[in-house]
């Protein structure tokens, strides 16, 4: 989903009112946002995203009855409109800590990428924007905690790649194994002495061959994988 010139239709998902009737107000600031609902659960949530078709969720972690993660996991699964395809709303995930346990979780479930409650206006507009134009959220911070989560895994053995890595060029898992260590696509152009485009080029084709969302879901790929390895585990 790329949102080019159209208005970004937001719903805001938190069961505390004033937090989500906070962000909204904030949101309704901009010309180019509509907030079109909020919601006090991941249940609702899941139901307004259906009838509305939200380009993008603000989605609190923790929630009673349907918490964040299985709401956006459930909507990533099926697409906004109830049915499989490329239709589900961006999902930001929102929490009070950034090293709040259930973060990776969401990640992993299909979120964009995650704010905390306390980001500063201006982080917050461009977060909505860069989610609503398709790309991941992914912070170098963002990209580091994922890490430190596969460093707590046990290392997976060197292991031939998935069906699906061998889709990719060389160059292309090349590419790969940079996004997963949290380089941007200037400092991968930068590193492989090629144009910024020429990243980009391998990025998309990276994400379509692999049917991901965004580089946050590649860099999950990468681990999961074992393409990459942490260079540093914790002690057990």
């Amino acid at each position: 989903m790329s949102i080019a010139s159209e208005t970004v239709r937001i719903v805001v998902a938190d069961d505390h009112l004033v937090v989500r009737t906070g962000f909204a107000a904030l949101l309704d600031t901009q010309p180019d946002f509509t907030v079109v609902q909020t919601a006090s659960d991941g249940a609702e949530a899941i139901r307004i995203c259906r009838e509305l078709t939200p380009h993008v969720i603000l989605m609190d972690i923790r929630m009673p009855g349907m918490d964040g993660i299985e709401a956006t996991r459930q909507l990533v699964a099926a697409g906004s409109s109830g049915s499989p395809g490329s239709d589900a709303p961006r999902i930001l995930i929102l929490t009070t800590f950034d090293l709040d346990e259930y973060v990776y979780d969401a990640l992993r479930a299909g979120a964009s990428g995650f704010l905390l409650k306390d980001v500063n206006a201006e982080r917050l507009f461009d977060a909505v924007r860069v989610v609503a134009a398709g790309d991941a959220l992914l912070a170098p911070g963002v990209t580091r905690r994922l890490i430190s989560e596969f460093a707590l895994m046990p290392a997976k053995a060197a292991a031939p790649p998935t069906s699906k890595l061998k889709s990719l060029t060389p160059r292309e898992t090349q590419v790969l194994r940079l996004v997963a260590e949290g380089l941007s696509n200037p400092e991968i152009a930068a590193r492989l002495v090629v144009a910024e485009e020429t990243v980009k080029t391998h990025v998309s084709r990276i994400l379509t061959k692999l049917a991901l969302r965004d580089r946050t879901q590649a860099v999950i790929t990468a681990y999961e994988t074992g393409l990459v390895v942490p260079r540093f585990r914790r002690s057990e």
